[in-house]
Formats: C-alpha cells, structure tokens, sequence
C-alpha cells in the first residue's frame, strides 16, 4: 500500500506537471498571437508607406505635366508620338520568291 507521503508527493507532482504544460501552452499561445499581431501592423505600416510613396510620384507627375504644359520645359517622353514606320524605300527592291533547298548528292 501506497503511504500518504508518497501518495501526496505523487499528487504534487502532477499538479506540478500538468501546471507546467498548461503554462507553455498559454505561453506558446500568447507568443503566436504577438507574432501574427506583429506582422500585421507591419503589413499595414508597408501598406501606408507605399501609399505615401505613389501619392509623392503622382504629385511629381503632375508637377513635371504642369511644367510641360505651361511650357517650362520639354516632356521627357513625347505624348502621342505616331508608331514607326517601316525603313523601306523604293530603291531597295522587294523580292518573294518561293524558295526549294535541293541536296546535290540526291
């Protein structure tokens, strides 16, 4: 038969381990939670940042427009420019032929 010291000793123990198992899971708990609350805020600190920044060059743009359009300054990319055009002149003639590759040893 098991004396009520070992038997308390025994209790004690598992209080003891049991206590510790529920501490690490609440640990392991709050340590996810901070870590995904972290990436989060950071995520939206990204979000903020690259909003600041497209609103910076959308301001830049329409200065840069505003100088091209009052005449300030020459645009850095022409608006509208028409597509190239092909370098042919009627000088060079243009040949189409059909085009047979024969082996001479056959």
């Amino acid at each position: 038969m098991i004396g009520k010291f070992e038997s308390n000793k025994d209790l004690i123990q598992e209080l003891t381990s049991s206590g510790a198992r529920h501490v690490g899971n609440i640990a392991t708990i709050i340590t996810g939670t901070v870590s995904e609350v972290t990436r989060e805020i950071g995520d939206w600190i990204t979000d903020a940042i690259e909003m600041r920044e497209a609103a910076a060059a959308a301001d830049r743009d329409r200065e840069s427009a505003a100088e091209v359009n009052s005449g300030r300054r020459a645009p850095d990319v022409l608006i509208d420019e028409p597509e190239p055009t092909p370098n042919v002149s009627a000088a060079q003639p243009v040949i189409d032929a059909d085009v047979e590759i024969v082996d001479p040893e056959h």
